[in-house]
Parts: structure tokens; C-alpha cells; sequence
């Protein structure tokens, strides 16, 4: 009997592997935050990069007096680049010319996509407020992405990024579609 209340009792003193233990519980913690963390980050920066496909291509757009068809492909392909590394399989891209008439409604001059459908020409936008007087003319880019997680369990399914912005022709008041 004593023997064994002495082993219980050197047990229950014995700190060695203490460390250990911890480690133990705390790793998969910190590891999943780890990669959790990491993948959070990947996300951001494609968000990131698909905006700066949806500016450059508006102000691609914006700073032509007259665009053809192939200078839009043209855009459309710069802005597939900007998405590298990212796959641009999921990637969507429309480039319009909206107008807005003397009754402040603004209406589609012309609309192209990449993997999105044009606006119909004459439909009508609604545009922020204040963003354009009445006979004022705006390039309208519009931009979708699909993120897919490589590790499905921090972002399980697909992720939806959208951005739209709204340019001012830079050297006429409205950009023509040949």
C-alpha cells in the first residue's frame, strides 16, 4: 500500500512532459489558425486584385476618344493579366458607356463582356447619386470573380467578388464604340 500511494502521489508531483501535453492540445489550434489565417489572406488579395482589374479596365476605356472591338478585347485580356496568379477561369468583365438624359435617368450607349453579357443598349443604370449630371457621359466597368478555396474547409464552396466603377471620359465627353 505505501508503495502504491508513493508512486500516485511521485506522479502527481512529476512535471516532466507538462510541456509536452500542452503542445499537444494546443497545436492542431494553431495550426488550423495558421492556415485559416493564410487562406483568409490569399482571399483578400484576390479580392484585392480583382478591383484593380475593374479600375484599369474603366480607365483604360475612359482615356480613348473612339474604341473598336479588338481594343476592347484588348482591355479585357490587360485585365485577365492583372488576375495572375489567380485562374481567370471565373473571371467576368463588362465595359459600358452610360449617358445620362435631361430627365437624370441614365441609359447604356454601348455594353461588352468577357464571359458577362452586354447591357442592352438603351436600358437604363442606376448610378450612385450625384455622380453625373444630366448630358454627362461615364464609362461603366463592371467585374465578377469566383474564388475557390484551395483548402475547402476555412472557405468551403465559392466566395463572390464584385466590383463596379463609374470613369469620366479623360479627352471627350463620351467614348464611342466603332
Amino acid at each position: 500500500m505505501i508503495g502504491i500511494g508513493f508512486s500516485i502521489a511521485a506522479f502527481r508531483g512529476d512535471r516532466r512532459g507538462v510541456s509536452a501535453i500542452e503542445f499537444a492540445l494546443l497545436a492542431p489550434v494553431l495550426i488550423a489558425f495558421y492556415f485559416g489565417m493564410s487562406e483568409m489572406a490569399q482571399a483578400f488579395m484576390a479580392q484585392k486584385r480583382m478591383g484593380h482589374v475593374a479600375a484599369t479596365v474603366g480607365d483604360l476605356a475612359a482615356q480613348d476618344d473612339t474604341l473598336t472591338t479588338v481594343e476592347v478585347n484588348n482591355i479585357f485580356a490587360a485585365g485577365q493579366t492583372i488576375m495572375h496568379p489567380y485562374s481567370t477561369d471565373d473571371l467576368t468583365l463588362r465595359l459600358s458607356s452610360v449617358t445620362v438624359d435631361s430627365a437624370g435617368v441614365a441609359h447604356i450607349d454601348w455594353s461588352r463582356g468577357s464571359g458577362m453579357s452586354p447591357r442592352a443598349t438603351g436600358s437604363t443604370v442606376t448610378l450612385p447619386s450625384g455622380l453625373a449630371a444630366p448630358g454627362e457621359s461615364l464609362i461603366f466597368s463592371e467585374v465578377a470573380f469566383e474564388y475557390y478555396s484551395p483548402v475547402e474547409a476555412f472557405l468551403p464552396g465559392i466566395t463572390s467578388f464584385e466590383r463596379s466603377y463609374y470613369l469620366r471620359p479623360r479627352t471627350v465627353e463620351k467614348v464611342l464604340l466603332a
